[in-house]
Formats: structure tokens, sequence, C-alpha cells
């Protein structure tokens, strides 16, 4: 089962990579992409986080895009998270934000990303909120880490970033920054990475997932467990009532248009849950990482496509016209 999940995975982040897929399925993909995505704007994420805070759901919004040419994209995107923290505190949303650091402009020059990650991190504190700096694949690790070091010397410890259980270098970073009160979220990972930087099978990373929860846990260090996964969940559940852990140590995280009668029901049984909404329209690379993580997501997708087809073509749909 591990191996086909591995090679799953493989196959596809490696098939939507080719340019004439991703072309195809940036033109036809838009509506499925859909059930993952909030919106194109930033009142729709708003509109939706709000929706999902009257259900007793926290949420963490992402302003998608990541893999830009030019560093004038990157102002741009710095300009687009000013106005969604702006926007939060209109609302009194209680939402945090998520920025991946190539959005800001990290594979093309370090100290300009850093300047506008900055300059994001600043505004928030301002309206006390915080800044959650996504992990993106193996080469941007060391960076990302070294970037959140940096802002925390400097005073500004409202941020924060992202472990991934599948690389061998994880729980040594865990360990290193849970010392310095650094905020994690702790993942399994979604990238394609190399056996020499990253666990393959499926028990791998998942024995190297619960062991960073673990630590973080019996450090009481606030954690933040993103995961769909029903074992992991009841692992953590049943571990924090044998430890005497309370529910406000640590808080569920899930991704937006997945398993949301059960994020309503973690809320309800008195766990924090934050759902990732991720809005915007450079929706293609985040869509085909939630399809790779596992086949249900696609069969999901292809059932609700198939599903509304029929409705289209039914006489008896309802439809308008």
């Amino acid at each position: 089962m591990g191996i086909a999940s591995t090679w799953y995975r493989k196959t596809l982040l490696t098939v939507t990579g080719i340019p004439l897929v991703e072309k195809l399925g940036v033109t036809y993909g838009k509506r499925l992409a859909g059930r993952f995505i909030a919106g194109e704007t930033l009142e729709e994420a708003l509109d939706e986080v709000g929706r999902l805070g009257s259900l007793g759901i926290m949420a963490t919004l992402d302003h998608l895009g990541e893999g830009i040419r030019d560093l004038s994209e990157a102002a741009a995107y710095k300009e687009q998270y000013i106005k969604l923290i702006t926007g939060i505190a209109e609302r009194k949303a209680n939402s945090n934000v998520s920025l991946k650091p190539t959005q800001m402009g990290l594979a093309l020059d370090q100290p300009a990303c850093y300047g506008n990650i900055r300059d994001v991190v600043k505004h928030a504190r301002r309206h006390r909120n915080f800044v959650r700096i996504d992990m993106e694949n193996s080469p941007f690790t060391q960076a990302t880490i070294d970037m959140v070091r940096r802002l925390h010397k400097e005073g500004l410890t409202n941020v924060g970033t992202v472990l991934q259980a599948y690389l061998h270098r994880t729980e040594q970073d865990a360990a290193e920054l849970i010392g310095e009160r650094i905020s994690l979220r702790l993942v399994k990972g979604a990238y394609k990475e190399p056996a020499s930087l990253a666990y393959q099978k499926t028990s791998e990373i998942l024995d190297s997932f619960r062991r960073m929860i673990a630590l973080h846990l019996e450090k009481k260090a606030y954690t933040a467990i993103a995961t769909h996964d029903d074992n992991v969940i009841g692992w953590v559940k049943a571990y924090a009532r044998t430890k005497g852990i309370p529910k406000h140590a640590f808080e569920f995280q899930m991704l937006y248009g997945l398993r949301m009668s059960e994020q309503e029901k973690l809320a309800k049984e008195g766990y924090r849950i934050r759902c990732y909404v991720p809005y915007g329209v450079m929706w293609y690379p985040y869509f085909t990482r939630r399809l790779a993580e596992k086949p249900a997501n696609l069969m999901m997708v292809l059932k609700h496509m198939s599903v509304k087809k029929r409705n289209r073509l039914s006489p008896f749909s309802g439809g308008k016209g």
C-alpha cells in the first residue's frame, strides 16, 4: 500500500508538471479546483472564513502564488498580503495568514524576499495577527528556516514556519526550533523529493510525523498538526489524554474542501481546528499537490465532475435556461 501510494504521488506530480498537461489543466480544471479553492478574490475568501467561524472553525488564509519570474510580482503579492491582513482585521475574522517564500521572491533575490516578508510580518504585528511561512520543496528549506530565525531575532515573533515529516533532517530541525520558541505547523509533506533527502515509504513518514508531534507535546510547545488521517488524529487524541495534555495546547489543521464534516465534528468536541483556506487565480500548483496526496482526492473530484455533467444533461436537473 505504501509503495503504491508513493508511486501514485510521484507519477501525478510528474505528469501535471508537463507544460501541455498544465495548460490543459489550467484551461479545463478551474471548475474542479473550486472544490479546494475558496474563490479568486479576497472578498470571497473572507466570506468563507466568516462562514467557517460560525461553525467554530478557525482559518489561515493563503493568497495563492509561487515560482514568480520577476521581483515586481513579489512586490504585488506583498501588497496583496497587506490588504489581506487589513481585511481580516476589518472583518474581525478568526484567521491568520500563510504565505510561500518563493511567492515573495526567495528563488530570485533572498534579501528582497526577506524585506517583503518582513513588511508583511510587521503589518500583521500591528494588527495582532500571525504569519505562517509555508515550507516548499527542499532547495528552500534552510533559507526559509533562516528567515524565520532572523525575524525572531529582530523581535518579530508573530511568525512561524512549517516542518515536513518526510525529510530526514526534520527531527533535528524540530528539536532546535522548539528550543528557540518558534511556532511550527507539522505536516507529512507533499513535494516530490529524492530518497537521499526524504523517506519514501508511507510507514516511515508516519513514524516521523508521530515522533515530531510527541516531541512538541512533551516539550509543551503549542502544536499545529496538519493532517486528514483518522489514525493520526485518533493517536493524537489518545496521546494527549494519556499525558494529561489539554485540548487548548494544540490544534488540528485541515485543508479547505476536504473532510469539512470532520472539521465541524472536531470543533464540536472542543478541539481547536483551523482550516487552510487558499484563494486567488494562481491555483494550479496547489490543486495538483492536493490531487497527488492520495488517489481518493482525485476520485472525489472526478466523481464531483461526473455528477455535475449528468445534472447538466438531465431535463430534471432544475437548471436555468
